[in-house]
């Protein structure tokens, strides 16, 4: 076994496709293919050895997905858990079936369109973020039991006991915990619960304490045993429903009882010999990606000079995240203009307004005006196992620490993803993202997300890849898809410096080297205003599976602590 903290490993891919129609794409790999090594990315170093431990039992890289998952929930409960969701987009060797798990939360059915504003209309500051009623019902521990039930080898029970011994033994607080509490601990001094555990004698715990969650434990065991009902169902969800509603939520056992995973058909865009497998609704990563590329198809932007290629990117997002603020949201609650938003004549017509000497003002774009001014707190991990199964799965809280909420007794820490609704159309969020109608709230309905699991496929080989950081998860797999597209490798795709632009605010956000001098006076002569990040942004998780010589490559982002596998 070849075990690496530093972020890098071994090589990539193996895949075969058949190009239709954009959208319309399968994709076949050749009988037999296998890759020489599984790999494992993840966040956290534990997270990876509990892969590592489920695929040496004979568990494949589902089983080792479900295990990944839960120890996340313990070791970065700041990022994820069983009180949130995700999305776990999965490829099947022996079928070549693909399928996109949507594990995402929905509204509580006393949700309103309008439980976050006051008397006059605005927006109420925190009542979406922090306690109990900014919590949507939590979608993980259902998605964990459906993939162990119809996808893994394993019983969930052995999936899960990694996640359980670390509750019950203990992990070393790292320094996410001790950052994320820096940003939440006068909200978390709400809930004794999250209180007592995080911030003992009143004050938050540094990064090396020693952190046991036997409430948590007791609640794996429960959905180990039981699986999807000992979660939703008995002692459970009576101890959540009590928490929350005696804090001034309003969940109820039935909107407990009533969540159910869906299984979503993913989004397939080529983009010159690549094709790319994404999420959909209620992800908007796959629509915006594909969105994008599809204007940037247009150009090679390989002949074209740096500053050149950065400004088009810019204003394929911008263009991109437009669309994403005015059509996007929950398939179940409204029609989007899909098949439009990934047509190549659509993209055409986006094109047609951009200039190669001068930014478009995103106020001079059809859609939403703003109506006020307005991280890492989601984790990603990628798996392959030697069969060619595979899977990358992007979960969250949403903000650092969700809701910064434990229902006494279970141990979990609750989201806040009802902040991801359109509070109130043209007001950005958390992530100063704009929505409109499409993502307005409503009982049962899932929340816009921007979490991007991705596979890209093409005769190089497989690469698997997804990130946290909110808003920007989506330029950040972009740009990295591009990386890989023009030959660079796993630990290239988690090294690249990012730059970031979402339609509104208006300006291309940048990390400490993604610009050089030049590049800047160049954006900035054509109009773009840019804004340096106060910090990095991203962990990416990528693994890579190399068509012609099997061997596998993996890499964790440098900006974190995770660790990879390959052997």
């Amino acid at each position: 076994m070849n075990s690496s903290r530093d972020g890098t490993a071994r090589r990539s891919t193996r895949c075969n496709s058949i190009a239709l129609l954009v959208c319309i794409w399968l994709w076949v790999l050749p009988a037999g293919a296998q890759p020489a090594q599984s790999g494992i990315a993840t966040a956290h170093p534990l997270a990876t050895r509990a892969g590592e431990e489920i695929l040496a039992a004979g568990g494949n890289a589902f089983d080792a997905a479900v295990a990944i998952s839960a120890a996340l929930a313990v070791v970065e409960p700041y990022a994820s858990g069983l009180g949130g969701g995700g999305f776990w987009l999965l490829h099947e060797a022996g079928s070549g079936r693909q399928v996109l798990i949507d594990g995402r939360e929905v509204a509580p059915a006393a949700a309103t369109r309008d439980m976050y504003l006051d008397a006059q209309g605005q927006p109420q500051a925190t009542l979406s973020t922090s306690g109990p009623l900014a919590a949507a019902i939590p979608g993980e521990p259902a998605a964990l039991a459906h993939i162990a039930k119809h996808y893994g080898r394993l019983p969930l029970a052995t999936s899960l006991a990694p996640a359980i011994r670390y509750a019950e033994q203990g992990i070393e607080a790292s320094r996410g915990i001790g950052m994320g509490l820096t940003f939440r601990a006068e909200a978390a001094r709400n809930s004794p619960a999250f209180s007592a555990i995080y911030l003992p004698g009143g004050k938050p715990v540094q990064a090396g304490t020693t952190l046991r969650f036997r409430d948590l434990a007791r609640t794996l065991r429960k959905l180990a045993a039981e699986g999807h009902d000992g979660f939703y169902r008995g002692s459970v969800a009576r101890q959540l429903v009590a928490g929350v509603q005696a804090a001034g939520g309003i969940w109820t056992r039935d909107d407990l009882a009533a969540y159910k995973v869906v299984e979503r058909e993913p989004i397939r865009v080529q983009y010159r010999d690549a094709t790319l497998v994404m999420a959909p609704p209620p992800s908007s990563g796959g629509v915006v990606i594909g969105d994008a590329l599809n204007i940037l198809r247009a150009w090679d932007l390989g002949r074209l000079q740096s500053v050149e290629r950065k400004h088009l990117t810019v204003e394929a997002l911008r263009r991109a995240y437009r669309d994403r603020a005015m059509y996007l949201g929950d398939p179940a609650f409204v029609p989007m203009p899909i098949e439009r938003l990934l047509n190549p004549w659509y993209a055409d017509g986006q094109r047609t307004s951009i200039r190669l000497d001068r930014a478009t003002p995103s106020d001079a774009l059809p859609g939403i005006e703003p109506a006020v001014s307005g991280g890492t707190n989601t984790t990603h991990f990628s798996v392959l196992d030697k069969a060619g199964n595979r899977v990358a799965g992007t979960l969250s809280i949403n903000t650092w620490f969700g809701a910064v909420f434990i229902p006494p007794g279970t141990g979990v820490i609750l989201n806040n993803e009802m902040d991801d609704f359109s509070i109130k159309s043209g007001t950005p969020n958390s992530f100063e993202l704009l929505g409109a109608e499409a993502n307005a709230i409503a009982p049962g309905k899932r929340m816009l997300s921007s979490m991007s699991p991705t596979f890209i496929e093409s005769p190089r080989g497989v690469a698997i890849l997804g990130t946290p950081g909110g808003s920007r998860i989506i330029s950040m797999v972009l740009l990295s898809a591009l990386a890989w597209m023009d030959g660079g490798d796993a630990q290239e795709m988690v090294s690249l410096k990012r730059f970031h632009h979402q339609y509104y605010p208006d300006v291309v956000v940048y990390e400490e080297g993604a610009l050089t001098a030049g590049e800047k006076a160049g954006l900035e002569a054509r109009g773009h205003k840019l804004e340096p990040s106060p910090r990095s942004f991203g962990n990416m998780q990528v693994i890579t599976w190399d068509r012609a010589t099997g061997k596998v490559d993996a890499a964790s982002d440098p900006r974190g602590g995770g660790e990879v596998t390959v052997y």
